[in-house]
């Protein structure tokens, strides 16, 4: 016989939407770094895949003055996010009435993009029409270009031998800029019809010892270890970048540590379930190989290794539900991650930036002005006695608009449906999917010039979870 869904187990039947939650979110933001696993009854253990395809399209900028910020409408960009998809994996056992103890895995934070098609963010063969991009049309050859620098230079020895310092000194400068156009030129021919790309991965094991405590049991607090393993690949391709076009940087994969603890309160009686989690930040300290063709212009090595430190956020997470009649449970969540704080700055990129911004500071490849907010309702529902449904709605805050031009979309909107069916005693199978409005957002490059506008965008998330539990 199947077990009936009591509100003390309809809980678990809200895990199916679990498999295609939080997906998709602010930033780099993934899988939501869900621990219900560990707070389910008895000996559990779950497995389930989740399927992410999202439509992200817009236009780029027409305007290529490189110290103008105002946008203008300019060519089309096709749909630049990847279908990504990955597995999370958690088995929870008790040892005593008192103690439990769980492994977690999953994916927590991720990217994918790929820029195709005619646009300023995949690399053209033209160099005469390049230089006329990065120059905002001012310079539209090659051969005018060279005319011009010689004719700088000349002005400037001109103007040293008439003792005008400050005026050699800003020819000397203009020259320079436009040597740096032509190189920056000349690299994005030589990658000519790739497109910028992006690629971020990374993989959490998290061990878990709870306590229970208090007359009934209610009350149990819980902690453990994390480990950590990332890795990422960036290419910045086309006139958008300007002299950053042709940029490339492979992150080799690092494995570091944090922790997690956390409190949790139930009332079985009443389907009441409430936790609130806390994430560490963990701290890598990563190879990357960075290949810069300006910085040979520059006079430099363009190809060079060393490390980069890339902090992944902590982040907070509100579980709650409560029955509101013998069949029916409402659930909320709330996740807090402070993306503000974080950024990635690898070390050439960092170097070469500061003389844009003329300090010691230097510019981050990618960074967000805004912390997220994500908040989820849902309810659950028996329908049968093995089979229940549920629902819910969500809010993303974003990380910021304008933000990077590797993930433009300021937060979203979702509605999603679910049902989990219980196979024998011990065995379920739940099936979830999400539909995800995106907000729309301006894609900025680090000097924080807007390159790119995208709206109406929209996408879909898919899970499936298989389930096993042993009361």
């Amino acid at each position: 016989m199947r077990p009936i869904f009591h509100l003390k187990t309809l809980a678990i039947a809200v895990a199916s939407l679990s498999a295609a939650s939080l997906t998709h979110a602010a930033a780099l933001d993934r899988s939501g770094q869900d621990i219900t696993a560990f707070l389910q009854d008895g000996l559990y253990a779950e497995a389930s895949y989740t399927y992410i395809d999202a439509d992200v399209t817009g236009y780029d900028s027409a305007n290529g003055v490189s110290d103008s910020n105002e946008y203008v409408r300019g060519d089309k960009i096709d749909d630049i996010a990847e279908s990504y998809d990955f597995f999370r994996y958690g088995v929870k056992a008790d040892i005593d009435d008192t103690f439990s103890v769980g492994v977690l895995y999953d994916e927590p934070f991720g990217a994918a993009a790929d820029y195709v098609g005619d646009n300023n963010f995949v690399a053209q063969g033209d160099v005469d029409a390049s230089i006329s991009g990065l120059t905002g049309g001012q310079v539209t050859s090659l051969a005018q270009a060279n005319a011009s620098i010689d004719t700088l230079k000349f002005l400037a020895g001109q103007a040293v031998q008439a003792g005008d310092a400050t005026t050699a000194a800003a020819l000397k400068a203009r020259a320079e800029r436009l040597g740096l156009a032509v190189a920056s030129a000349q690299a994005e021919a030589s990658t000519a019809g790739e497109g910028t790309q992006v690629e971020v991965r990374t993989e959490s094991i998290t061990g878990i010892l709870g306590m229970k405590f208090g007359q009934n049991k209610n009350f149990q607090v819980y902690g453990g270890p994390v480990a950590q393993r990332l890795k990422a690949d960036v290419k910045l391709r086309g006139s958008a970048y300007g002299g950053a076009t042709g940029y490339t940087a492979h992150i080799s994969p690092d494995q570091d540590y944090g922790w997690l603890a956390g409190m949790a309160y139930s009332k079985p009686e009443i389907g009441l379930k409430a936790a609130l989690t806390y994430r560490s930040e963990i701290d890598h300290e990563a190879d990357i190989a960075e290949m810069y063709p300006l910085v040979a212009a520059l006079g430099g090595n363009p190809a060079q290794s060393g490390t980069i430190d890339i902090t992944t956020p902590e982040s907070v997470n509100l579980d709650f539900q409560t029955g509101i009649n013998p069949t029916t449970l409402a659930t909320a969540r709330v996740r807090y991650v402070p993306w503000g704080d974080f950024e990635i700055v690898p070390p050439l990129y960092n170097q070469v930036s500061k003389r844009v911004t003329e300090d010691d500071k230097g510019l981050a490849l990618v960074d967000y002005d805004k912390d997220q907010w994500l908040v989820e309702l849902g309810l659950a529902k028996r329908v049968t006695p093995a089979l229940a449904i549920s629902g819910n709605i969500g809010w993303d805050s974003g990380a910021g608009n304008p933000t990077t031009s590797l993930g433009p979309v300021e937060g979203y909107y979702s509605a999603g449906l679910g049902a989990k069916y219980n196979l024998t005693e011990n065995w379920a199978v739940s099936a979830g999917g999400k539909y995800l409005w995106f907000g729309d957002a301006q894609g900025q490059i680090p000097t924080d010039k807007i390159v790119s506008d995208f709206s109406d965008n929209d996408g879909y998330i898919l899970g499936v979870k298989v389930s096993y539990q042993d009361k």
